[in-house]
Parts: C-alpha cells; sequence; structure tokens
C-alpha cells in the first residue's frame, strides 16, 4: 500500500478500499486497559506534572476530550472498536492467559515469551492503587471521570472499575 512504509500514517489518511483491503488482510489484536488504571500508571510514570494524584486527574479532564494525551484519551476514540472488527480484544488484567492463547493460534511458542507477573498479581496490585487514588478524589472529579470514560465503560466488560459506580 502507498504510504505504507512511511515514519507514521494514519488510518483516516487511506480512502476506503485501501482501508478494506488493509483490515481484511491483517489479524487485529486490541488491548485494553481499565480507564482508571491507564490514568493511575500514566501518572506514576511521570508523565503529568501533577504534585498528587487529584490535580493530574483535574488536568485529565480540563484538557478535555479533543485536547487529551494519548495515554488517557478514552480508548473508543482512539482504536475505534466500532468501525474495526478486531480479531482479539486482550484485557490487561488477564494478559497472561489471553497472551498464551494468541501465540498458540499464530503458532509462536507461549511459555517463555509470556510476562513474569502473573494476572492475579496485577489485579491485586491495581485494586489496591485503585482504592488509594480514587480516595484522593472529590465526589465531582469522580462524576466527571465516570462522564469521561463513559464510552469506554459502555464498550468493554471493566465491570469491577472505579468508575463503573
Amino acid at each position: 500500500y502507498r504510504r505504507l512504509h512511511t515514519q507514521e500514517t494514519w488510518l483516516s489518511e487511506f480512502n476506503q478500499t485501501e482501508i478494506k483491503a488493509m483490515l481484511g488482510s491483517y489479524t487485529k489484536v486490541l488491548f485494553v486497559r481499565d480507564p482508571f488504571h491507564r490514568l493511575i500508571a500514566t501518572f506514576l510514570q511521570g508523565m503529568g506534572i501533577s504534585p498528587s494524584f487529584s490535580s493530574f486527574v483535574q488536568e485529565v479532564l480540563d484538557s478535555g476530550m479533543h485536547n487529551s494525551s494519548v495515554a488517557w484519551k478514552p480508548l473508543v476514540s482512539l482504536c475505534r472498536p466500532c468501525l474495526i472488527q478486531y480479531d482479539y480484544v486482550v484485557m490487561f488484567g488477564f494478559l497472561r492467559q489471553e497472551l498464551g492463547h494468541l501465540l498458540r493460534r499464530a503458532g509462536l511458542p507461549a511459555g517463555n515469551l509470556l510476562p513474569e507477573l502473573t494476572d492475579s498479581q496485577v489485579q491485586w496490585t491495581y485494586r489496591w492503587l485503585s482504592e488509594q487514588m480514587f480516595s484522593e478524589l472529590s465526589a465531582q472529579q469522580k462524576k466527571r471521570l465516570s462522564h469521561f470514560y463513559r464510552w469506554d465503560l459502555a464498550a468493554f466488560p471493566f465491570s469491577s472499575s472505579f468508575l463503573s459506580d
């Protein structure tokens, strides 16, 4: 496909025929993560300049949908799951189990390619972090975050997300 080997090409830069041909020829895998966990990870990685999680969340909310960083922008707006028919959706927190299945389907050895952390360790850690960080937020921030990520929460099964409540 033309422009395929350029440094960065957005799918929207291709015409409908090219998009259909490309998407039909690839195995499409979407990795999804609870939006609140994405916020926590972004904050902990120092991608926000805020001194506290609450002030970081306020920056995210103030940036709005159109000015938000890819690090915390809602997944639905980034990967268009309603328009692209993904072959696999891999949930963070079930990564080891789902990646193993995906690697076996691709004919690759799954054993030594999988992450060392177990899914239960990851889930426990993020549950604990979520409780701590969620308690720092005001009721208004919690409500606005749930609204900001409403389409992600509707599109993916994040039933234990703090934002679902």
